[in-house]
């Protein structure tokens, strides 16, 4: 089993898109990438944390590959707004990967640079891409919030 984490806006959404996905074998939304230590919704919102609304994804290699995982990623927002995806606007809803070890971490850059590269986008991409700190997981009303309100049927 491995760990994967990324930011891409709100982390509902975000959420819903990867629990779908067969080899993943869960899901969770949090914070990382802050200074804030256990923050609440309400501090990471003020955009005063530096954390990022992430969803960390455990799944199983041998089902679905890291750059699978980080396909999908691209494909669910658009990693040329800085600190915005759609009307959430803030640092907390910026365009991330934490990298959990070298090989994400190089998969990650090399993806980056590629899609760069290859002008699918008209703008330059603002992903960061950092090492992994501390998950904070977020207060369980956010939990597969869509699943919650039958918007999504999550796999896992």
């Amino acid at each position: 089993m491995q760990t994967a984490t990324f930011g891409a806006g709100c982390f509902w959404g975000v959420e819903a898109a990867f629990c779908k996905i067969k080899g993943v074998k869960s899901t969770a939304v949090g914070y990382m990438g802050g200074t804030t230590e256990n923050p609440t919704y309400e501090q990471v919102c003020s955009d005063t944390t530096g954390h990022a609304e992430v969803v960390q994804v455990m799944f199983d290699p041998g089902d679905i590959s890291y750059d699978d995982l980080l396909s999908v990623f691209w494909d669910i927002h658009d990693p040329t707004t800085s600190n915005r995806q759609g009307l959430d606007m803030g640092s907390q809803y910026r365009s991330v990967i934490f990298f959990h070890n070298s090989q994400q971490e190089k998969a990650a850059r090399m993806l980056k640079n590629s899609l760069q590269e290859s002008a699918r986008y008209e703008k330059t991409i603002v992903t960061d891409i950092k090492p992994a700190s501390t998950f904070w997981k977020a207060e369980d009303y956010h939990q597969r919030y869509f699943e919650k309100q039958g918007q999504v049927q999550c796999a896992v």
